[in-house]
């Protein structure tokens, strides 16, 4: 049985090495998917182990794990913030033009989408959104 439980350990290092080759989020699903079909053998706490060490071993290094990751997840956040920035202008009844709409959502920077969230609570147009950096050379 020891034999076997080697055999287990090193299939499920080698599957683990070659899914953290995938994009994050579809390393995430199938570090899951395999943790839920290991159920409550030892195999499965084998395989947290396994998982905590190959996606956290090197937080803070750079790694392009690491930095696809974190850049998925600015990404996600830039997306979110812009989307919400828009149905705050569409609820409040604010027409928003196919230049505002784009311009917001090419915008990946949280501080610059967080100001202009701020605004969208209470411009009257929506182009009012971007009416600071205009007027200030320095906020371009």
């Amino acid at each position: 049985m020891h034999s076997q439980s080697k055999r287990a350990s090193a299939i499920l290092e080698a599957v683990a090495r070659g899914l953290v080759s995938f994009e994050p989020s579809v390393t995430e699903y199938w570090f899951e998917v395999v943790e839920v079909g290991l159920e409550s053998t030892p195999a499965r706490d084998n395989w947290r182990k396994l998982m905590q060490n190959l996606v956290t071993h090197f937080p803070g290094h750079g790694t392009l794990f690491e930095e696809k990751y974190l850049e998925g997840k600015s990404e996600g956040k830039a997306e979110g913030k812009a989307e919400d920035i828009l149905r705050v202008l569409t609820v409040r009844g604010v027409p928003v033009s196919d230049d505002v709409r784009n311009h917001v959502t090419a915008c990946t920077d949280l501080d610059t989408l967080t100001t202009w969230f701020d605004r969208s609570l209470t411009v009257s147009r929506a182009e009012d959104l971007f009416s600071a950096e205009e007027d200030d050379p320095a906020a371009s």
